[in-house]
């Protein structure tokens, strides 16, 4: 079932939702970029639609909410363990589809990837709901499209479309539905907005030889990349963390254990025991990523870690393009299996 409501409508319907839960869209967040005259797109708490950017892509994604880059899991004493309290609310997260199919591979990375089910991971998850924003206007840098995730018809409480002066809702929870109805929106079957084309393409490779781990297509990378970690942290598919023990006291028996954000493409993240250090070059750590990204993951689980949002290609302070990463790989391989036949 779908709902039309006015601007005002909407925004009753919000505040009802919004007595019990907590509600994070993005937000434009004007001259708090990365220098004084610029704007961001970062999500925060809302109330009202004039509040939430629908048309902006946001800067930096919605994990955050569900993996916090810095998370306190427990406190420790000498005699006791004690985990974190946490708000126990509802949330609604506001996101576009590339998005909701990125909830996916967080799901499949902390709650499908082993034995155990990550239970901090999980605690949040169950308590998270989400609002589908209808794509009408690809980004520049987004491949959405070639990557499968442009549209999506589930997992979502109801979709939000501005036309006009009107919002359309495509509505599959019966709370939601029942909550439009009584803030007088008109009942009518509604269909999200989704783009059907990109002007970013890339073309994945179905295999990838070994070769490719030694091809001098990653040499580039080595040259312009500078380990900043910025491509890792706006990914809404990135998972990779680290733990961090905060001591109050000085004999290290009082204090807190804190899971933190981490990045594959920085210093430190591959050092181990005695000095050894894995993956130094900035290429060699490029090659990890990207196969990562559309080869590795798919492999153990059948379809590509990456959604083709465009975020890496527009914080990079190098302009170095994941999209096009992605298309020399895919040329690099290609000229492997010509050679070989």
């Amino acid at each position: 079932m779908g709902y039309i409501l006015t601007k005002e409508a909407f925004d009753r319907a919000l505040k009802t939702l919004a007595q019990e839960r907590l509600i994070y869209a993005p937000v434009l967040k004007v001259g708090e970029g990365r220098f004084t005259d610029t704007d961001v797109v970062r999500y925060d708490y809302v109330t009202e639609l004039s509040q939430i950017e629908l048309s902006k892509k946001s800067d930096y994604a919605f994990k955050e909410i569900l993996t916090p880059l810095s998370e306190t899991l427990f406190f420790f004493t000498e005699n006791e363990v004690k985990t974190a309290d946490r708000d126990q609310r509802e949330v609604i997260v506001f996101m576009k589809s590339c998005d909701m199919h990125a909830v996916r591979r967080l799901d499949q990375i902390y709650l499908n990837n082993g034995i155990e089910q990550d239970p901090f991971y999980k605690e949040i998850r169950d308590r998270v709901k989400y609002v589908l924003i209808g794509c009408q206007k690809s980004g520049a840098d987004c491949f959405c499209v070639d990557m499968g995730t442009n549209k999506t018809t589930d997992g979502y409480l109801f979709s939000v479309d501005v036309i006009g002066d009107e919002i359309y809702c495509d509505v599959k929870c019966e709370e939601c539905a029942k909550i439009f109805a009584d803030c007088g929106g008109k009942e009518e079957a509604v269909e999200p907005k989704y783009v059907t084309e990109n002007a970013t393409h890339v073309t994945i490779p179905e295999q990838i030889p070994n070769s490719i781990y030694k091809n001098p297509v990653w040499d580039e990378y080595s040259s312009r990349c500078i380990g900043c970690g910025r491509c890792n942290f706006v990914c809404p598919t990135c998972t990779c963390y680290t733990m961090q023990d905060v001591y109050y006291t000085e004999n290290g028996k009082v204090g807190e254990r804190r899971r933190v954000g981490a990045s594959c493409m920085v210093d430190g993240y591959t050092n181990v025991a005695g000095g050894g250090q894995y993956r130094k070059t900035k290429g060699e750590r490029m090659r990890f990523k990207v196969l990562h990204k559309i080869f590795d993951f798919r492999k153990r689980f059948g379809y590509d870690m990456c959604v083709g949002c465009g975020r890496c290609d527009m914080v990079c302070p190098e302009y170095i393009s994941f999209s096009a990463c992605i298309n020399k790989v895919n040329k690099a391989v290609e000229e492997v299996q010509n050679g070989s036949n």
